[in-house]
């Protein structure tokens, strides 16, 4: 065994046999590098990671191999999803020599961490004009040693060129509209998504559709957006048997998946499609949604009641296997009359519609009656049920404090749109699971497994359960998860928040330091942490409506939306936070007997609003709109507030709709392309 043997990340375990002496990453390893004045060769990957299973068989497994990269190199393996703050650095990096980014990640580092070169997957023989691997290292070692000048120049441009910043001015409303027809232009009109392929669902982008459509009433924006979430509610990319989404799809159809199954893709297209149901009431959507639950409860869920983060793309060494059929075994389970029924609906053929194999999917027969959706039920049951007797994926159980927070938050949003609020029990389990176990006076850690505590955590773990509290507290009125909240607002400022920017870093102040401090506002496959900070004090704000607290979110919101002018399209978490600060609604609800105004505002969808439920207990901030027209005592009431300005009290549920509507309509006669 080598260094990996005491590691906890599931990803690291599976390279604990290797021949290469692999290092974790720390002070220890760098320290060996500059000892033997070798360069380092750092692999970054995760468990789910399909590429980075080939490259470890063709490579790291094989010892003549594995004799080079111990002869030339201090060899580290880092998990990504343990370390995000590694994988940024080094992504960017890689970046800025001009390759496309992926994982596995490779990269060549000076024995301080520096980094000179690098790319993704090499395979162990050139081919296809990928060079080999073997040739690379001798060629990357020849260089580190015979020709340190050049070296020194690329590890001098790439520290320069991820220092630099440039800010891009402020937006408006007006802005926002604008960027949000473009964004709607961006979509394929036949598929739904961005144009061209792969297709990658990106939820905080769709969400910005979302909202785009409904401040402005532009119709055409709602359709690709609900088209979009049709298409791969259709698609093979949605496991129709197990429920929940693969991480994307190769074809610009939504019909290849690649096959691995995040946490955190699933947490943003639950609230999603949550929406969608919201919006028009298909069970297309809902059954999407559920679905995505129903994997999280089966198959996600550790004995402690918090979230692993995914499951394997492979099984048996080969991509989908465990979710791909062919029509004789379909036969083989459902007989074959049903067979027979089942195969013209998911699209089963003797031939196949993937690598001579099924991926079941909906994109040609659409949806049903709700008959024949019923007697489809049944058969997905069976199928699933042989499926189970499969080798499984391998589970990354590993719990991060951010992925849950994004799915807890999620789970809560999507409750009262769908009339699920076992889901909120299941939501709350989750939560006391992170804020306990994975917190030290009032920090919390990144990645916990078995005991082991990856601590400090990063500013992403702290946005994502402050987020999360405020959801909690919005359903439940427990005061508890307001002090959470805030306690973890003022962790950020006072240990991430870089002053000179604005921006959040990654890592904390006390962290080990890196080559650079990473302070990205960008989103990726998970909203940037800047973003979701950004909605989350625009949220507390919404509902204490203390003047500190408004203030705070306006200064925030005023230095980030200037960095998302440049690149609107790589921020939207943080014009979706800009758009929840400009239109969204606070709702107060108080008085005696107020639980169906509580649940009428709940079901107001949570990209428009804030709700908070007045305790007995509890007084108003003395600066607060609703003033003397809110008291707990008096029999049941709801306001509903905007811009520090309260509407009168109403009674009725539906008058708080009416009212909820009026002060959500779009601006009549509004042209997105003019401004006006």
């Amino acid at each position: 065994m080598n260094r990996l043997k005491e590691a906890s990340s599931p990803y690291l375990l599976q390279h604990r046999d290797n021949p290469v002496h692999w290092w974790e990453w720390g002070p220890e390893a760098l320290a060996e590098a500059r000892r033997l004045d070798k360069p380092i060769l750092i692999s970054i990957g995760y468990a789910a990671c399909h590429w980075c299973h080939v490259m470890a068989h063709e490579s790291f497994e094989d010892p003549d191999v594995a004799a080079v990269m111990n002869e030339l190199f201090v060899n580290i393996k880092v998990d990504r999803e343990e370390r995000p703050d590694v994988d940024h650095v080094y992504m960017s990096a890689l970046h800025l020599l001009g390759e496309p980014g992926g994982w596995p990640l490779t990269m060549f580092l000076t024995p301080e961490g520096e980094p000179f070169w690098g790319g993704t997957y090499f395979p162990k023989e050139a081919r296809f004009g990928r060079p080999g691997f073997v040739g690379v290292l001798r060629e990357i070692s020849r260089l580190y040693h015979a020709e340190p000048e050049r070296v020194l120049k690329n590890r001098d441009a790439l520290k320069q060129h991820q220092t630099d910043r440039s800010d891009g001015g402020t937006l408006g409303p007006d802005d926002l509209d604008r960027m949000g027809l473009r964004l709607s232009e961006l979509i394929d009109t036949e598929n739904g998504g961005l144009q061209g392929a792969p297709k990658f669902p990106n939820p905080p982008i769709l969400e910005y559709l979302y909202r785009y459509a409904g401040r402005t009433g532009d119709q055409e924006a709602k359709r690709r957006f609900l088209l979009t979430l049709e298409r791969m509610a259709l698609g093979g990319i949605r496991d129709h048997l197990g429920g929940g989404f693969a991480r994307y799809s190769v074809d610009e159809r939504w019909l290849v998946p690649h096959f691995e199954k995040m946490l955190y893709d699933n947490a943003q297209l639950l609230e999603l499609y949550a929406l969608g149901f919201a919006e028009t009431g298909r069970a297309l959507f809902r059954d999407a949604a559920e679905g995505i639950v129903t994997w999280l409860d089966r198959e996600m869920t550790t004995p402690e009641g918090a979230f692993a983060s995914s499951l394997d793309a492979d099984s048996e060494g080969e991509e989908g296997r465990f979710y791909v059929w062919s029509l004789g075994e379909i036969r083989d389970v459902l007989g074959a009359e049903d067979a027979a029924f089942f195969a013209r609906v998911y699209d089963i053929s003797e031939e196949g519609n993937w690598e001579g194999t099924n991926i079941p999917n909906r994109l040609i027969s659409g949806e049903a009656p709700s008959a024949v959706e019923e007697r489809l039920a049944t058969m997905r049951e069976n199928l699933l049920e042989q499926r189970a007797s499969r080798v499984r994926p391998g589970l990354d159980d590993k719990v991060l404090a951010d992925w849950n927070g994004l799915m807890i938050a999620s789970l809560v949003r999507a409750s009262p749109l769908l009339d699920r609020p076992e889901w909120i029990a299941l939501a709350s389990r989750a939560y006391r699971f992170v804020a306990e176990s994975m917190s030290r006076n009032g920090s919390l850690g990144h990645s916990w497994r078995g005991g082991a505590l990856i601590f400090p955590g990063f500013a992403l773990d702290h946005s994502a359960m402050m987020r999360a509290a405020l959801a909690l507290y919005e359903v439940t009125s427990e005061p508890a998860y307001l002090r959470d909240a805030q306690i973890w607002r003022d962790g950020l400022l006072s240990e991430f928040m870089i002053e000179e920017t604005g921006c959040l870093a990654m890592t904390a102040r006390g962290a080990d330091p890196l080559v650079v401090r990473p302070q990205p506002t960008h989103d990726d496959a998970v909203p940037n942490a800047n973003g979701v900070f950004a909605e989350a004090l625009v949220r507390l704000a919404q509902i204490t409506e203390t003047q500190d607290d408004l203030q705070r979110a306006s200064e925030i919101l005023s230095q980030l939306v200037g960095i998302a002018r440049s690149a609107p399209l790589g921020h939207t978490s943080i014009l979706n936070a800009l758009d929840l600060h400009l239109r969204g609604l606070s709702i107060l609800v108080t008085g005696n007997n107020a639980q169906d105004l509580f649940e009428t505002a709940l079901q107001v969808p949570y990209p428009d609003r804030s709700v908070r439920r007045l305790r007995e207990d509890e007084t108003l901030d003395e600066n607060h709109p609703a003033g003397a027209l809110a008291s707990s005592g008096m029999d049941a009431q709801a306001l509903v507030c905007a811009s520090m300005r309260c509407s009168l009290p109403v009674t009725e549920a539906d008058g708080l709709k009416a009212q909820v509507a009026e002060m959500l309509m779009p601006v009549q006669g509004h042209d997105p392309a003019s401004g006006h």
